[in-house]
This record gives C-alpha cells, structure tokens and sequence, in this order.
C-alpha cells in the first residue's frame, strides 16, 4: 500500500519550493535538487544569465544534455558488447560445425 505524498521543501538558488512526492523518492528528490542547485549556481556565477528562470531552462538543458550524452555512451558500449557476443557465438557455432563428422548416405 502506497503511502500518502509528503511536503519536501528544496532551496534552488536560496530560494525555497515545495514540491509533493512519496515518501520513498524523498531521498531521491533531495538529491536532485542538490545537483540542481549546484548547476544552477555555475551558471549563475559565469554572471551572463540574469534571472531564475532563464538560469533554471540553461540548467535544464545543460542537465538533458549530459543525461542524452550519457545514455548514448551506454547505448555504444551495449552495442560493442552484443557485437562481442554476436562474434563469439558465431566462432563457437562455426568451431562446432567443423568438428561435426560429415553425414554419409
């Protein structure tokens, strides 16, 4: 049984928000807006954005960004370790088939 949703309050550039989630994502919700804040406040430094929003869309990109670089490296080395597998299969069957004596009619 799904526990009722709680009240978190999070800082994003010393400003506070509440934003309802589960109990058990609270942690994960936490975290989030840690790295958040923390790309927010690099943008903020590089002092050529003014403005939370135009600072929280820069971090929201530069956050998709990464998460898309990202699946797309996993997405390679999956791909590579099929490949390697494909590979190995192959060899294998191929090891096996010349070791089968050949049929006589």
């Amino acid at each position: 049984m799904s526990q009722e949703p709680q009240t978190v309050s999070i800082r994003l550039l010393e400003k506070e928000f509440t934003v309802n989630c589960p109990p058990e994502a609270r942690a994960e919700l936490e975290a989030a807006a840690r790295y958040l804040d923390e790309k927010m406040a690099d943008i903020r430094r590089t002092g050529k954005l003014i403005g939370l929003e135009r600072i929280a869309v820069m971090a929201a990109l530069n956050i998709s960004h990464e998460l898309i670089k990202e699946r797309r490296e996993q997405s390679g080395d999956l791909n590579a370790d099929v490949q390697q597998l494909c590979l190995k299969i192959d060899n294998a069957l191929g090891s096996a088939k010349r070791r089968e004596p050949e049929a006589t009619d």
